[in-house]
């Protein structure tokens, strides 16, 4: 009777513990999803979980696989309790035992855009093929197979031209990347002097395929097209490859898992930090040859013919087929103002070290204006301030909510809520406040306004869309 005794008060100070862990856990998913929704966080930006209570049974296990901390335990079951949090990487669906999560576009209350795609990725238009984020899938290694097997289909749509176009450059020696593609080369990540399969570009030359967008999907594309043998033009409109990856916060972790690309073999990836994965990609363009034209931005895409003009930031290009693989970021939402084409203006901030003793302007609400602002005012002798137009921060994380108020405090950070840029000039720019015009000297303006999404060039081009709520 003593033994039963001691196994039954041990088994209730077990139970006890359990109940009292899980109540503290349901305590601080619901503060943490009550916090999202009072800062406008809540609504998640991309590819998010959808969690299906009847199959959810309590294991956490997606909740230990978040490495962005946007999922909790509410009620005893799986929840999104921070939407700005997640990036879609998929780990949380993954790891659940039971099948209980998807992965979707939208919510109820928020509806996104996807083109409608054929099994192939080819959209309404024919000849028009979309991979990637931006035909609704965000995981990285699905992105890279859409690019893979989107090139397949445009190899095959060109049919036996293409397959000679191939042969005659095999044998002319022309390919960038050798033979089969594994050699290395001068060119690293690709020069403005030779892209493609070589060859100089001009208005008169008909590509096989342009490839918009050097993420995960673009960067598939382009290495199964040399594969294939095609006459190919990647561009993309960063100076760098990445694509949304590129975009992280430092050290973010990119989950991911093998995936196969042409010419390179099995890419294999579990738990990787941006840095790393970065890193191999460049080194993959170095020994491939893999030609890129960075900086390009794509402006228009027209149907003529057979095929396409596509026009961008640095000419006009034609093409029997486009493949667009150049996520929802889209284009940088500029400010319109009368000197923001200078030399001092960009878009996003890559590293905070080289404005060290600058005065430096960021413009912008969202966690990225102020991540920016937080991290320049960490540099010795940067001067920082901070214009925003609306009247308080909304929809970003605590954190760097409490972080931007107490440097601001400190008098680290100038902050400058209801105001606004209204000329940018060398050595100065001109805002407007409540209280009239203001001039601040100036070294560099980083603006983080966020992106245009290239929907209306896709419209315009002819491609049908369907409105997905999460569903």
């Amino acid at each position: 009777m003593e033994l039963l005794g001691l196994y039954a008060a041990l088994m209730a100070l077990a139970w006890g513990a359990y109940l009292w862990r899980r109540r503290h856990v349901d305590r601080r998913s619901r503060a943490a999803l009550q916090q999202s929704v009072e800062a406008g966080l809540a609504e998640p930006a991309s590819l998010h979980p959808v969690i299906d209570p009847r199959r959810c049974l309590g294991s956490a296990s997606c909740v230990a696989a978040c490495p962005e901390g946007a999922l909790g335990m509410v009620g005893g079951k799986a929840a999104l309790i921070n939407g700005a949090a997640c990036i879609g990487h998929g780990a949380c669906a993954a790891a659940c035992p039971h099948d209980g999560i998807r992965l979707v576009f939208g919510t109820a209350r928020r509806g996104i855009e996807i083109p409608r795609l054929s099994p192939d990725f080819e959209t309404n238009v024919p000849g028009l093929f979309i991979a990637g984020e931006l035909g609704g899938m965000g995981l990285i290694r699905k992105a890279a197979e859409q690019g893979r097997q989107a090139m397949a289909a445009i190899r095959k749509r060109l049919g036996g031209a293409a397959r000679r176009r191939g042969r005659d450059r095999r044998e002319g020696g022309e390919d960038g990347a050798g033979r089969d593609g594994r050699e290395g080369g001068e060119h690293g990540e690709g020069g403005e002097g030779r892209h493609g399969a070589g060859g100089a570009d001009g208005a008169g030359r008909l590509h096989d395929v342009v490839i918009v967008g050097c993420g995960p999907a673009g960067l598939a594309a382009g290495l199964a097209a040399m594969e294939h043998g095609l006459d190919y033009l990647l561009i993309e409109q960063e100076p760098t490859l990445g694509g949304a990856v590129f975009h992280y916060p430092r050290h973010k972790v990119a989950m991911t898992a093998p995936v196969e690309l042409a010419l390179v073999g099995t890419m294999r990836f579990t738990d990787v930090r941006k840095e790393r994965l970065l890193e191999f990609w460049q080194d993959v363009v170095a020994r491939t040859r893999l030609q890129i034209r960075f900086g390009e931005c794509l402006l228009e895409l027209a149907r003529a013919g057979d095929g396409f003009v596509v026009t961008t930031s640095r000419g006009t290009h034609r093409a029997r087929c486009v493949l667009l693989a150049m996520g929802r970021r889209g284009t940088p939402r500029k400010l319109e103002v009368p000197g923001e084409d200078g030399p001092q203006v960009v878009y996003r901030l890559v590293d905070p070290s080289q404005y060290d003793g600058q005065e430096v302007l960021v413009v912008g609400g969202g966690d990225s204006a102020l991540e920016a602002a937080i991290a320049l005012a960490e540099r010795p002798g940067t001067t920082v301030t901070l214009s925003y137009r609306g009247d308080a921060f909304a929809r970003v994380r605590a954190r760097n909510r409490d972080t931007l108020a107490a440097l601001e405090a400190a008098g680290r950070v100038a902050v400058w809520l209801a105001s606004h840029v209204t000329a940018i000039e060398p050595g100065r720019v001109h805002l407007h406040r409540t209280a009239g015009a203001h001039v601040l000297a100036n070294d560099a303006v980083i603006v983080c306004a966020g992106g245009q999404l290239p929907v209306g060039l896709l419209q315009r081009a002819g491609v049908a869309f369907d409105m997905h709520h999460g569903q």
